[in-house]
């Protein structure tokens, strides 16, 4: 596998769905990379049309690995995440991100000194928070970035509840007044990155749909020795959706759903019943179940989430705003 300190490769992993800001995605990675030469792209494109010729005419197409998939054959956000992380070669780092994101200039410099400086605290920090929102205003994406007081914790809404038969959560993002990255219990899957390891150590699962996909990605990892930081400041930025608004681009709107093997309602109820059982169940043994490095105690010693109880406790003391 390459080697970090001599050829910082970065796997940038998308899978993107029926998103007109794909390219928008792309152009933006490589135009603000000090070092756009490491970078390669895992893209996952769930869209009508096969759109291989628009992407042999990019001048980096060589760094780009393309998966076209019909709209009507695709099982979801996991699924095809799942799909993007077949698509990883080797490189030092991962970066995971959703195919509607703003870079600023310098990012990948950004994170891999960010990493660097968190392995004083862990073998294997994963970098992770919900970024903040940018807008396209009139064909022009505007943002304002953090201070750089605060880090982005994310804890389950205040709202969310767990009962024996349901461990879906909802979760936000708060902040803690911080001078340093704070160890979190949770991840973000539209900003991730990691030792490109991670890809082969802690496996999307497919089987999965929309919710929940983070939780099992943050407790599996935790329980496999990996360790959650909430940045200060991050140099991506996403276009957020008005919560409650139907999109084409959601996997389960529209006539596309009536034609797929599985329907949205029956992958729902799966995914539920999936994550039930690795984190109120056996842990789902296997590749996409709990880890043998630690254990749910220690899962919730760190998080104040009690799975097992289906309880919520708030393990940063009431400082969180």
């Amino acid at each position: 596998m390459t080697g970090i300190a001599t050829h910082p490769t970065i796997f940038v992993s998308l899978a993107s769905y029926l998103d007109p800001m794909l390219f928008f995605t792309l152009n933006d990675a490589l135009a603000k990379a000090v070092r756009p030469d490491l970078l390669s792209f895992g893209v996952v494109d769930q869209h009508l049309h096969d759109q291989r010729a628009a992407i042999a005419a990019l001048p980096f197409a060589q760094r780009v690995r393309y998966l076209h998939v019909h709209p009507e054959d695709t099982l979801g956000v996991s699924w095809a995440r799942s799909a993007a992380f077949s698509l990883y070669d080797g490189e030092a780092f991962l970066l995971q991100v959703d195919s509607h994101t703003l870079f600023e200039h310098g990012w990948d410099e950004q994170l891999r000194a960010l990493h660097g400086r968190l392995l004083a605290r862990s073998a294997k920090p994963i970098v992770s928070t919900y970024p903040y929102r940018f807008d396209m205003v009139d064909g022009v994406p505007v943002y304002t970035p953090g201070d750089g007081r605060t880090a982005l914790v994310l804890r389950p809404h205040p709202q969310a509840r767990l009962t024996p038969d349901d461990a879906v959560l909802r979760f936000a993002a708060r902040h803690l007044f911080t001078s340093e990255p704070v160890m979190g219990c949770h991840v973000s899957a539209g900003f991730l990155f990691a030792r490109g390891s991670f890809v082969e150590e802690v496996p999307y699962d497919p089987y999965l749909y929309f919710h929940g996909e983070e939780q099992s990605l943050a407790v599996r990892a935790f329980t496999r020795g990996w360790d959650i930081f909430h940045p200060l400041t991050t140099p991506v930025y996403h276009l957020y959706k008005t919560e409650g608004t139907p999109y084409a681009t959601h996997h389960w709107h529209g006539a596309a759903d009536e034609r797929r093997a599985f329907r949205a309602s029956y992958l729902t109820d799966r995914a539920r019943l999936r994550l039930n059982r690795l984190l109120m169940g056996d842990g789902l043994p296997g590749a996409y179940g709990l880890g043998q490095a630690r254990t749910m105690a220690q899962y919730r010693e760190l998080s104040g989430i009690d799975y097992a109880a289906q309880t919520i406790a708030d393990p940063f003391g009431g400082q969180l705003c």
